[in-house]
């Protein structure tokens, strides 16, 4: 099962991948710890990526796409793959089902966990008072800042993936079993 999972910062797109992990035995892939992976390989590909960001440069989307392509041909994305927030903008989302469509890999679920923005303040406020560990994203300006690039980068993909009838939503202002369980529903629709 490949799955493609959207929310806003602090939405539990985390912990939902989790659970879609643990739960259906796929692997989590993430462009930054790719990157990161590329880069310590020493791979031309990894040379490439390394001097751009030494240089404070985004790594381009062609970087990024050969880096996720030759990530989601490896053995353990044989049972699936869930990416957690990619693609982030819509040319990564028209490259990514390029390169799919040349694989023969097809996305089966794409989803997107909704929730009030202004709630989701809350969420990330609380999170911040009742954890003994905090992230650094945990607080009122990073949350507004993320936020807004967001909205900016990723709203034209959902529309994109709405516009020809892939995504499905789910409420993410319930709680976390009520969110699984509603995605474990939409599987079951297929």
């Amino acid at each position: 099962m490949n799955i493609i999972l959207f929310g806003p910062p602090g939405a539990g797109k985390g912990t939902q991948a989790k659970i879609l992990i643990k739960t259906h035995d796929i692997v989590q892939i993430s462009t930054g710890d790719m990157l990161r992976e590329e880069v310590n390989s020493g791979s031309n590909l990894g040379k490439t990526a390394k001097s751009i960001m030494d240089s404070g440069g985004l790594v381009s989307d062609e970087i990024i796409m050969s880096i996720i392509e030759e990530r989601i041909s490896k053995p353990d994305c044989q049972n699936g793959f869930i990416l957690d927030g990619f693609p982030r903008t819509l040319n990564q989302a028209i490259a990514l089902d390029n390169v799919l469509a040349n694989k023969k890999i097809q996305i089966d679920h794409i989803i997107q966990i909704d929730v009030d923005e202004k709630l989701l303040f809350e969420r990330i406020k609380q999170r911040a008072e009742e954890g003994d560990f905090v992230r650094n994203d945990d607080n009122k300006d990073v949350l507004i800042k993320r936020i807004t690039v967001y909205q900016k980068d990723t709203m034209p993909v959902l529309e994109y993936y709405r516009s020809l009838k892939r995504l499905k939503t789910v409420d993410g202002m319930q709680s976390i079993e009520n969110v699984s369980s509603n995605i474990k529903k939409m599987f079951q629709l297929l």
